[in-house]
């Protein structure tokens, strides 16, 4: 993504169903604007360019068909090379699967012709029943760590809602970015899904938690994502305040990281 700032990665995407751009971290880009960042021209060139080749510069997003949720073809539980992807990383995988009931899928996994292979798959739970999930690549070798539900099988919208051991809650509830980050701090966390928040999220963090610690990575983007949930959530009356560390909560030690728990509940 041209306009983030910190951490360089692949977090631009370009939804050809929708025909609009959305970076993880810094949030929706208009198809002309969005063009204009990656290929350095001026807007109005741009602007013209989409024009020439028969694109459209104003969009009008799509309704899809909503059909059943459904996960990747070949989940398992967690086979030997993804238990050791996670314990490689410091994590106990039996009590990872045994809580959030992670799942393995073999080398042969799809949903909707999307290729869902030798990754762990990662069910999202919102009010006691499944309604998305998102998938953690375990090789390193492709170029989507992450991989969601496709949104028209979602029966919520995971940007929506966040996730986390809904059921063990408390009025203090840890924000993290991710899902890993969230299997380091246990119950007491949730995460948004990514540093880039929805007004959703928002409503959904002020009613259901008083005071909430934000413990985001050191990367100035997530810095500057994380004051802003902040003020958001002080908006709505709620004590919120940023926890700095170095680097990221998921690569902290589990000692660490069970003291750092116990310091902020």
């Amino acid at each position: 993504c041209p306009f983030c700032t910190g951490n360089p990665g692949l977090h631009l995407g370009y939804d050809t169903e929708l025909d609009r751009f959305v970076c993880w971290r810094c949030g929706g880009k208009g198809v002309a604007f969005a063009l204009a960042g990656l290929l350095r021209l001026p807007y109005a060139q741009v602007y013209e360019l989409i024009r020439q080749y028969g694109g459209k510069t104003d969009v009008k997003i799509k309704k899809r068909n909503k059909v059943a949720l459904e996960l990747p073809s070949n989940c398992v539980p967690l086979l030997p090379q993804h238990t050791q992807y996670l314990e490689n990383r410091g994590y106990d995988a039996e009590w990872v699967e045994k809580e959030f009931g992670v799942m393995s899928t073999l080398i042969h996994s799809t949903l909707d012709a999307v290729d869902y292979s030798n990754r762990i798959i990662i069910p999202i739970q919102w009010e006691g029943r499944l309604v998305s999930f998102d998938s953690r690549d375990v090789t390193e070798k492709k170029k989507e760590r992450y991989k969601a539900c496709p949104s028209h099988r979602e029966n919520v919208e995971h940007k929506r809602i966040i996730y986390g051991k809904q059921e063990h809650w408390t009025s203090t509830g840890i924000c993290v970015e991710g899902y890993t980050d969230v299997w380091r701090f246990g119950t007491a966390a949730f995460c948004t899904s990514g540093i880039k928040f929805t007004s959703a999220q928002v409503r959904v963090i002020a009613r259901t938690f008083k005071r909430v610690p934000v413990v985001y990575d050191d990367d100035p983007q997530a810095v500057k994502q994380a004051d802003k949930l902040i003020a958001e959530l002080k908006f709505r009356g709620v004590d919120a305040f940023r926890v700095d560390i170095v680097g990221d909560p998921g690569e902290m030690s589990q000692e660490e990281a069970n003291y750092l728990v116990k310091q902020l509940m």
